[in-house]
């Protein structure tokens, strides 16, 4: 069992023990995800594919939150809200905007990539070095910004 399951598990029972049953629904539908995919994929899932779980779940409730905005159901974004939080407190530390500018900076360089046709191959190095530290929608932003 992947560190970062093992921790979602034990968060579960703490919340249990506390009688937070927001939390505790809420770490259950992480856990069913989780189990979901390796019942799928028949292995076990590292720290990475774990990650990779959480961030698509954290996706999935932003996307969510915003269309209850926009229907004025705060109950459900007020939820939506409390999930983003749960899920985001077993992210790994978010990188800063100049971290993260210095980083596409190195790989540009490094790759010696000059136009829009080099954005996937610079967008695969990031990818694999930021994986659960930034929204790969403003990565990309940044990655075209810089290329065009």
């Amino acid at each position: 069992m992947a560190e970062l399951q093992a921790r979602i598990s034990e968060d579960t029972k703490v919340a249990m023990k506390a009688r937070d049953k927001a939390r505790v629904a809420t770490l259950r539908m992480v856990n069913a995800e989780i189990k979901r995919v390796e019942v799928d994929e028949r292995r076990e899932l590292s720290d990475e594919d774990v990650l990779g779980i959480l961030n698509r779940m954290l996706k999935q409730r932003r996307d969510s939150l915003t269309q209850f905005e926009q229907a004025e159901r705060m109950d459900l974004a007020d939820q939506e809200r409390f999930e983003i939080t749960v899920i985001e407190s077993f992210m790994p530390e978010a990188l800063s905007e100049s971290e993260l500018d210095a980083l596409i900076e190195r790989v540009v360089s490094d790759t010696g990539a000059s136009t829009m046709k080099d954005m996937g191959q610079v967008m695969g190095i990031i990818k694999s070095e930021v994986t659960g530290r930034a929204d790969m929608g403003v990565v990309s932003g940044k990655v075209k910004a810089r290329l065009s």
